[in-house]
């Protein structure tokens, strides 16, 4: 939807917004495994897109990932609807995350189009902020739909209570950056990791490593969830930082539930 559009829709008052279905095909947009990049350094994510002509758009684009939620204009955004089931624990340490891979069968529904769950990953600290302020962590769940166009959920996780949902696959996590692995024992639900209020930030923007594609459709939980102390300190361990800075909003909305 463009901006001519959404001026228009706002000015209506609390109508349902629907985001527009046409995004370009982000099948082929695989992060370069040949490429060395990282996030402190020269080959850090100031220099990302001086890295590889593939990771151009990290610099050039104008519609790029995080941002700062503050802002957000409320509307009558259409409900998402989940429909995640278990999974076998299949996980890796690809040496910028840790990162569980789904097995088909679960799923969201978002302006009528279906995205299959294919991955969550994790960063630290959070990618997105809220007035300028960062989270402990963040969990991303990302989605690709049959024309190969991508929607991620976001999940800002702040210090507090210990998360029992998410201790599994911490007990699990690889020490060193190998192969996936599977964990027979384990089982997992990514609905566990969903705060009970669903109401959400919804804005079009890239992937937050490189290539950078543009046109994911980025879905930010409004309330947070709760991990404990040793839970950020583990993971920060094994990974520390990896999270990219926030990026210019330019001529974009946000919009949040209302």
């Amino acid at each position: 939807m463009d901006r001519r559009t959404l001026l228009k829709l706002f000015g209506f008052g609390a109508l349902e917004i629907s985001f527009g279905a046409s995004f370009p095909s982000l099948a082929s947009a695989a992060v370069g495994k040949e490429v060395n990049w990282g996030y402190i350094g020269e080959s850090g994510s100031q220099n990302w897109g001086n890295l590889s002509p593939e990771f151009q758009l990290c610099k050039t684009g104008i519609q790029q990932s995080p941002i700062d939620l503050q802002g957000a204009v409320a509307a009558g955004l259409s409900p998402i609807e989940i429909d995640y089931k278990q999974t076998p624990l299949r996980i890796v340490n690809n040496g910028h995350t840790i990162q569980v891979n789904y097995e088909p069968g679960s799923s969201i529904k978002l302006d009528d189009q279906t995205y299959n769950l294919v991955q969550f990953h994790f960063h630290d600290p959070s990618e997105h902020t809220i007035d300028k302020k960062p989270f402990d962590m963040e969990l991303h769940l990302v989605h690709r739909n049959e024309a190969g166009a991508l929607a991620v959920i976001g999940v800002l996780l702040k210090q507090g209570q210990h998360n029992a949902a998410l201790q599994p696959i911490w007990d699990a996590f690889p020490n060193r950056n190998e192969p996936e692995q599977l964990v027979k024992t384990v089982k997992v639900n990514a609905e566990q990791f969903l705060p009970k209020d669903r109401k959400v930030y919804r804005y079009f923007g890239s992937l937050t490593t490189p290539p950078c594609s543009q046109g994911v459709n980025w879905i930010v939980m409004q309330q947070p969830i709760e991990i404990s102390q040793n839970q950020v300190q583990r993971f920060a361990d094994l990974i520390s930082i990896d999270a990219r800075p926030v990026q210019p909003l330019n001529n974009r909305f946000v919009l949040r539930s209302s």
